[in-house]
């Protein structure tokens, strides 16, 4: 497949998916429906390793999400491509409400959509979470339960930045793996 046509499809999937899907996380299992299934152009796993880059880098998810893997398929012009294939939706969608504000603000279609729409987007939601669980837990439950149940507690019970949490997932992951490669190399062969 030439790069041109590769861009075409990136910019066209990203437009597309942003117009329907109105959030990162929404947006995230669009994107794996067609990158991995459609498209084959990603493994599940390799799938998995760029949502984790997009929800830990600032800014966007979706946006993080469609310049990692514009990159991975056609470098800076496949990020290109794909960012402002993403973008694009939901800025001529601000524009159009921004003009008509008083119009919609007050129609009762409008709100009965935006209702139907939280249940979609509850269930895409619950799509990526569960892909997300099922990647993390592939090696064994007692390790990554515990870290999402100490995670969960941090966030519900203790009035610190989020940096935190993250800082000491990140500490004690990296000790988990310094441990079990202590103890793999101890194994007699």
């Amino acid at each position: 497949m030439s790069k041109l046509r590769k861009l075409v499809i990136l910019f066209k999937t990203t437009f597309l998916i942003s117009l329907t899907a109105n959030t990162g996380y929404a947006i995230l299992s669009v994107m794996k429906a067609n990158f991995i299934g459609k498209y084959h152009w990603f493994s599940e796993e390799e799938m998995s390793d760029y949502i984790a880059m997009a929800q830990s880098s600032p800014g966007s998810m979706a946006i993080n999400a469609s310049m990692i893997i514009g990159w991975q398929i056609a470098g800076l012009a496949g990020s290109i491509a794909a960012v402002v294939g993403c973008a694009l939706p939901p800025l001529l969608v601000m524009m159009a409400v921004t003009l008509f504000y008083n119009r919609i603000i007050s129609n009762p279609y409008v709100t009965q959509f935006m209702k139907g729409m939280q249940f979609g987007v509850t269930a895409m939601l619950l799509d990526v979470m569960l892909g997300l669980f099922t990647n993390v837990t592939k090696n064994g439950l007692f390790y990554p339960c515990c870290l999402i149940v100490l995670s969960f507690l941090y966030v519900k019970l203790i009035n610190r930045s989020i940096f935190y949490l993250a800082l000491g997932c990140i500490v004690v992951s990296v000790m988990k793996t310094w441990f079990d490669r202590r103890k793999g190399e101890k194994k007699p062969c």
